[in-house]
């Protein structure tokens, strides 16, 4: 490697530890939304019957799963200063392509895991084919997504002609009702994948260059980090996370429906961003988006337990998103989504 571009990469290492260093010094602050999530849960514990139940924590853990996994792979895209669009699809498209891989009412075929792990690298290859046109093309990620949305859901209505396949596999029921330690089988999945989103964005090269792109794309760029295959990977590793969720939605359904990942999108983002992480890129990481759905799973449930009108539930998770918008948006800094 020449003199010059050992220069670069210095400087693009320098850059990167200097984000990851003011993350650290940002400790104390990332633990507000999990003090209000404390608070949250004391106060309804307290004023709302049936809250503090064995039950509504096992209904809380259930609904964290998809939710979860989809926040690890979106927080990762909004560090970035982007946003996937498709990820819905991405959960339709693989929801739809398992139930036909493993045992079911409609194709001869009973793959088993095989079925499950084909079903997730053909939702994955969408997400590198979706880095691919944003990068190479220069379409900007809300655009390219919202498109990709649209071509897979109608790959996965065309996957089954019409009709949803019905799932046969006695491995979906053992997946859907099983639980370690009382905690279901699938949030189980899904704390291991956030895990594993936690390790990389801060023990890897790769997350803090994520990071330091975020914070300033130009900067980074300048230095001679690979910045265009590191978005490819982003929205790579957020395909998997989608994917995943949508093998969670079959695994619930026992049935391949192109809606399994209906409203989990406006629910993810809203949890990632009420979490800390910020819509303006560079700010935020995988464990305060853990927080956040906690945080948005622990509202919705109190306002099913109090009976509030759905379409008032919607309209409240709206006031939250903007609000935590305006909240986590850095102040002076631009605030583009790439």
């Amino acid at each position: 490697m020449g003199t010059h571009e050992g220069k670069h990469v210095s400087v693009a290492e320098e850059f990167s530890a200097k984000i990851h260093e003011e993350r650290r010094k940002a400790r104390i602050i990332d633990l507000a939304p999990l003090g209000i999530l404390v608070l949250m849960t004391v106060l309804m514990s307290i004023f709302i019957e049936g809250f503090f139940t064995v039950s509504n924590a096992i209904n809380i853990f259930n609904q964290i799963a998809s939710p979860l996994v989809l926040a690890v792979g979106l927080t990762f895209v909004i560090v970035l200063g982007s946003i996937d669009l498709s990820v819905e699809g991405v959960m339709g498209f693989t929801g739809s392509i398992v139930t036909l891989l493993v045992l079911n009412n409609k194709t001869p075929y009973d793959l088993g895991v095989w079925g499950i792990l084909l079903s997730v690298l053909a939702g994955t290859l969408v997400g590198t084919i979706t880095g691919l046109l944003h990068v190479k093309l220069r379409i900007p990620s809300f655009m390219v997504t919202f498109g990709v949305a649209s071509i897979i859901t109608g790959a996965g209505i065309l996957s089954y002609r019409g009709r949803p396949a019905s799932v046969l596999d006695p491995m979906f029921v053992d997946l859907s009702q099983g639980t370690l330690l009382g905690i279901p089988y699938l949030t189980c999945f899904a704390l291991l994948v956030c895990l594993a989103g936690y390790l990389i964005q801060e023990y890897t090269a790769f997350g803090r260059h994520v990071f330091a792109i975020g914070e300033n794309e130009s900067i980074v760029r300048s230095t001679g980090i690979p910045v265009d295959r590191i978005k490819i990977i982003v929205f790579t590793w957020c395909a998997f996370c989608a994917s995943i969720a949508g093998i969670f939605g079959a695994v619930r359904l026992k049935r391949g429906e192109v809606i399994i990942g209906y409203g989990f999108l406006f629910y993810t983002i809203t949890a990632v961003v009420v979490g800390g992480t910020s819509l303006s890129g560079g700010k935020g990481g995988v464990l305060q988006s853990l927080v956040g759905v906690f945080i948005v799973t622990v509202i919705q449930s109190s306002l099913i337990l109090l009976g509030v009108n759905p379409y008032i539930q919607s309209a409240i998770q709206g006031i939250i998103i903007i609000l935590a918008v305006a909240l986590t948006v850095a102040r002076g800094k631009k605030f583009i989504i790439k």
